[in-house]
């Protein structure tokens, strides 16, 4: 990636509020921005862009402040997730799932056991990946003493190679009960496998990873006390909490589509020698589809945010969580992300519209941000999400917690 970076980070302080770290977050996209088609092309491991992310501070964020971390909340973990995909969404989308394990051991997790990740993750800035696919069959998970053994194969596994610690999940052996433990990723029997080939969302390092035997201490198992799980309903926020990460770079994408788009039409664009005007910007439907596709992508923007602060209300008190405010909670996340695939799908497709033919060259990249919107909105159908959001609103139905819901 680009060596341009900005120099005084580890010199300045560090910002104190959440509108100073949206704002360090859009330096680290301008960073970005300068060569993202370049790598999106290349397609190599993103060692320097996480490096990246960790001198800015953007890592630990969610970190607690007498540990190091920034002690933001998730509204402004979401928006800055929103403003890096802007210039990249791999980066982004990395970001977004590192929060998400990072807060994994707060969600599942005893007091002890969260109190003591967060701790150890912001002192040594962690960068978190996950091996957690619930298409795939089981890890089984045995005993062994005091031991844990996680042995299988998950499809995806995002952040691999670029991870220090992995979160895993399997099921434990002769039973029902799903175990959740973070690892080291250079454990021993923890292989991470370069076959992530897709056409978008190129720099996530989402290939395969098996586990062969994969150890860790029983005491590692996020909620289980004398090996016994203890059970809240907060456990089950982790899909909302995800689902409202994708909505978020999926409207980072789709805003660096539009920013993007919009400067080179101002700077490249040509007018059609047969509608009467001198430049691009004149034309009167160059003008409509950009409004157009602004006000849709404004007034996504607007629910994500207010869901955002819905889902926020939750986290602050974590035992007053109940299966009807979780469920209630997920039928707007459910919203928010059927209209933020749409907006974003729409927005990526139609620029072509506006920057004309010559904007198709493969050396603008214009090509990305569809092909990483593409790709990852079909994580899991967007009919279902509507279907959440239309039984709720005909017979009250809320969704049971379930992978996807």
């Amino acid at each position: 990636m680009s060596t341009v970076a900005p120099t005084d980070w580890q010199t300045r302080p560090a910002p104190q509020d959440a509108q100073g770290w949206t704002a360090r977050a859009a330096e680290v996209a301008a960073v970005l921005a300068t060569d993202a088609a370049a790598r999106d092309k290349a397609g190599a491991t993103p060692h320097a862009e996480v490096r990246l992310l960790k001198d800015s501070g953007l890592v630990t964020l969610l970190g607690p402040a007498t540990h190091g971390g920034a002690g933001q909340d998730w509204t402004t973990a979401y928006r800055v997730v929103r403003e890096v995909s802007k210039a990249d969404g791999s980066i982004g989308q990395l970001l977004g799932y590192h929060y998400l394990w990072n807060w994994a051991a707060r969600l599942v997790g005893t007091r002890e056991q969260w109190e003591h990740v967060e701790a150890q993750a912001a002192r040594n800035q962690w960068f978190f990946g996950g091996a957690v696919n619930p298409r795939d069959n089981d890890v089984t998970v045995t005993e062994d003493g005091d031991d844990l053994l996680f042995t299988g194969r998950k499809t995806f596994s995002t952040g691999s190679r670029v991870s220090d610690v992995t979160v895993l999940e399997g099921v434990l052996e002769g039973t029902d009960k799903h175990v959740f433990a973070i690892v080291p990723s250079d454990s021993e029997g923890l292989t991470f496998h370069d076959d992530w080939d897709n056409i978008g969302q190129r720099l996530t390092e989402s290939g395969g990873v098996t586990l062969d035997g994969v150890r860790t201490p029983w005491s590692s198992a996020a909620g289980f006390v004398d090996k016994e799980f203890l059970p809240r309903t907060y456990n089950t926020l982790n899909v909302p909490v995800i689902q409202l990460v994708f909505v978020s770079f999926y409207l980072g994408i789709a805003a660096g589509a539009l920013e993007t788009a919009a400067g080179y039409t101002r700077t490249k664009s040509r007018s059609w020698l047969h509608g009467g005007y001198d430049k691009a910007v004149d034309e009167p439907y160059v003008i409509d589809i950009y409004g157009d596709l602004t006000a849709k992508l404004w007034a996504v923007e607007a629910l994500a945010d207010a869901v955002a602060l819905e889902g926020q209300a939750l986290h602050e008190d974590p035992d007053a969580v109940t299966e009807q405010t979780r469920a209630a909670f997920e039928v707007r996340v459910a919203a928010a992300k059927a209209r933020a695939t749409d907006v974003a799908l729409e927005v990526t497709s139609k620029i072509f519209e506006v920057t004309g033919a010559r904007a198709t060259a493969s050396a603008e990249g214009f090509d990305r941000f569809w092909r990483n919107v593409r790709t990852h909105t079909l994580h899991d159908p967007v009919a279902y999400k509507r279907r959440e959001v239309g039984r709720h609103v005909l017979t009250g139905e809320l969704p049971e917690p379930t992978w996807y819901s």
